[in-house]
């Protein structure tokens, strides 16, 4: 039946040599190969529950008086964006289940495509020829976040004006240019004048979108030329690939997997509440005691601009690096910057400069993955911090305790993750040479003591 196909679709288009190598593409028999594809997946909800959205949205600025049938907010003045997002929340039908749907959806891309770099940092598949599949990994999920941040900032809430206010804060704090800088983007100072919006609608809905879809297209373009990396096993070499091929093996399977990452994100969209904007209520400026958190991936940011000492250095009477600049600025571009730079880094300090297709054991770069875990502790520290105000509240811990805690914590921990994970994987590479030296001998131990036939 496939040959019959590709013989009718080959006859009228001349396609059959590329139609057969793409059902000879072989894909890694490895669970973890499918967190790029559950990202791919999650990108795709995203689209079409955004494109949904947008015919309800209406990213303005301009002051309304509210009067529908959400009692708390009756007679509240607010702008129409918020309060197109609350009738779309509480009276378009599937309103409610399409806005939570695209919400989980961003979470779980963002999910899928940390825990895909920690898979390919860990394993050494960033490692020539893959440089830069991996760059464009680590600038997707740059994006993302931007992405992800304009986008619960349209809503014109409390969470959404504070998360704005603290971004045009550390814009401002950039020194030199800081100043001119928010007035760009925010087309004047903070709210911004009426065009913010519209800007802020265009970015989130048209540019990024496509920023990341190109990104993604160009991920699977390099994946598929330069081919799956796959785990050692028998038979598997840098120049042989074992797997399961497109057809009959790897489509059906992904279509599983696509048509379960809807459904569990159709599940989540309707039983499991995110941002309820409606308690919020809209952004004033003299209100920010509620309970609204910003979305998970970005408390890594909050817990920096919360975590840094109060370091402003002056001179002359001027303040030449505000303080959210550390936190705000310097913290992220710390971290993305050692992500680009390790695949140099490693290349350098190994001398290794060859092709790999077979990916390592955690415990065979012992380095690699000591360092990898000590700044995974280091972030997430950090990330914990962001959420220091919540433990306050829930468990009455004080704030400034957690605070001169964290300061220590955050530089101690990291080390002793360092040391401790090398001093294990060194143990287990020894202690695979010393069996594999006793399965060594032991057979030929028994060669020597068999019976000649």
């Amino acid at each position: 039946m496939i040959r019959k196909a590709v013989r009718v679709v080959d006859q009228r288009t001349g396609t059959a040599p590329f139609l057969r190598k793409a059902l000879r593409y072989v894909f890694p028999d490895h669970w973890s190969f499918l967190l790029g594809e559950v990202a791919l997946y999650s990108f795709i909800v995203l689209v079409a529950t955004g494109i949904y959205l947008t015919f309800f949205f209406d990213p303005s600025t301009e002051r309304v008086v509210y009067h529908g049938p959400y009692e708390p907010l009756q007679g509240v003045e607010m702008s129409r964006a918020y309060q197109s997002v609350v009738q779309l929340s509480l009276q378009v039908k599937a309103g409610l289940l399409i806005r939570q749907m695209h919400h989980w959806a961003a979470n779980v891309f963002v999910v899928a495509i940390v825990l895909h770099l920690l898979r390919i940092f860990f394993t050494g598949a960033f490692r020539k020829p893959r440089e830069l599949t991996y760059y464009i990994g680590l600038t997707m999920l740059a994006l993302s976040l931007l992405e992800g941040y304009l986008g619960y900032s349209l809503a014109d809430d409390l969470l959404s004006g504070m998360g704005l206010a603290i971004g045009y804060a550390v814009a401002l704090s950039i020194p030199f240019v800081g100043g001119n800088l928010a007035l760009l983007i925010w087309d004047g100072e903070f709210p911004g004048s009426q065009d913010f919006w519209p800007r802020m609608y265009a970015t989130h809905v048209l540019f990024l979108p496509v920023a990341i879809g190109v990104l993604i297209g160009l991920h699977l373009f390099l994946v598929a030329s330069r081919h799956h990396t796959q785990f050692q096993g028998p038979r598997k070499t840098q120049r042989k690939v074992i797997g399961t091929p497109t057809v009959p093996g790897q489509a059906p399977r992904s279509l599983g997997l696509m048509a379960g990452v809807a459904s569990l994100l159709f599940l989540l969209g309707g039983l499991v509440q995110i941002n309820p904007v409606w308690l919020w209520g809209p952004y004033e400026t003299g209100l920010s005691t509620n309970g609204a958190q910003p979305d998970w991936y970005l408390g890594w940011l909050i817990g920096g601009l919360r975590l840094m000492p109060p370091w402003e250095p002056h001179a002359w009477g001027y303040t030449f690096v505000p303080n959210p600049f550390w936190g705000g600025v310097t913290f992220p571009l710390v971290v993305f910057g050692t992500l680009f730079a390790w695949p140099t880094i490693e290349r350098r300090l190994t001398g290794d400069r060859g092709f790999h297709n077979i990916l390592d054991r955690p415990r065979d770069a012992p380095h690699r993955t000591a360092f990898g875990l000590a700044f995974v502790s280091w972030v997430v520290l950090v990330f914990f911090f962001g959420s220091a105000d919540r433990v306050t509240v829930f468990f009455g811990l004080s704030y400034v305790n957690q605070l001169y805690a964290y300061w220590v914590v955050v530089w101690v921990l990291p080390v002793l993750v360092y040391a401790v994970t090398l001093r294990v994987c060194r143990g287990v590479q020894r202690k695979e040479l010393v069996d594999a030296e006793q399965e060594r001998a032991e057979a030929e131990a028994r060669a020597a003591t068999a019976p000649e036939i």
